[in-house]
């Protein structure tokens, strides 16, 4: 059943049993959200984002990615990318987790910005693989390879092996998400999360979602695929790093 909550504070001569007409705060806003390879996304979270759209309308452009896109409630917090500059982001997110009661993590960057994250970066093409926008996104870029850049990224994806008995599932999952990222940028392949997810099946012969429960079926053979991409990952990086790429 659909439901509307009104709040009990409310402005003088809003008292019971006056009519009202209900309409959507971001159809009054002119909002119309952009969908991007997102589909039956749940009713309460097309709610959610409008309201984050008209929260945070000052902005250039907003983008919603990350977990909340998947199917379920199963997401830890909210990834909003804002094309804006100079805004202290931490104090933001703090606002809208007493707005929404729900955990945010925000960040802000101008077009730029955006394009070259794109350009060198397996991990910002894997975010925007999938959104939710306020205004149209057009994204023409070739992929430049940084291997100095990937060698920092690819130690995100060490710890994995040395912690693994102490990690949760969600970093186990990230880590590998990263390494898998970085292998499909560096393999010239297309990347996103279905392709991310699928290759990690493929490769580290492990479903994605028995990483994020922590519920590994087979430890050691998980182990032994996860190292050996990484180190080929780190072979390749390296030598990329010694001919001055």
């Amino acid at each position: 059943m659909d439901q509307i909550y009104i709040s009990k504070e409310r402005p003088l001569g809003f008292g019971l049993g006056v009519p009202v007409i209900i309409k959507l705060a971001a159809e009054e806003e002119g909002i119309r959200p952009i969908y991007y390879n997102v589909s039956d996304l749940e009713p309460i979270k097309i709610s959610i984002i409008e309201k984050i759209f008209i929260e945070l309308n000052f902005a250039d452009n907003i983008i919603i990615t990350g977990s909340f896109l998947e199917k379920g409630f199963l997401f830890n917090d909210i990834d909003v990318v804002l094309i804006y500059n100079k805004i202290d982001t931490k104090k933001l997110e703090a606002r809208l987790n007493k707005i929404f009661g729900l955990e945010f993590h925000i960040l802000a960057l101008n077009y730029n910005t955006l394009l070259k994250g794109l350009e060198t970066d397996p991990l910002f093409q894997a975010m925007l693989s999938r959104y939710v926008a306020k205004k149209k996104l057009i994204f023409r870029v070739k992929a430049k390879i940084n291997f100095k850049l990937l060698d920092l990224h690819l130690l995100k994806s060490k710890p994995l092996m040395e912690n693994f008995d102490y990690l949760p599932g969600k970093q186990k999952y990230d880590m590998a998400r990263n390494l898998m990222a970085m292998f499909l940028f560096l393999n010239n392949k297309e990347i996103s999360n279905d392709a991310i997810d699928y290759n990690i099946k493929k490769l580290l012969k492990e479903e994605s979602i028995n990483i994020k429960q922590n519920v590994i079926i087979n430890k050691s053979l998980f182990l032994k695929k996860y190292k050996s991409l990484y180190n080929n990952l780190f072979k390749k990086i390296l030598a990329g790093i010694k001919n001055g790429s």
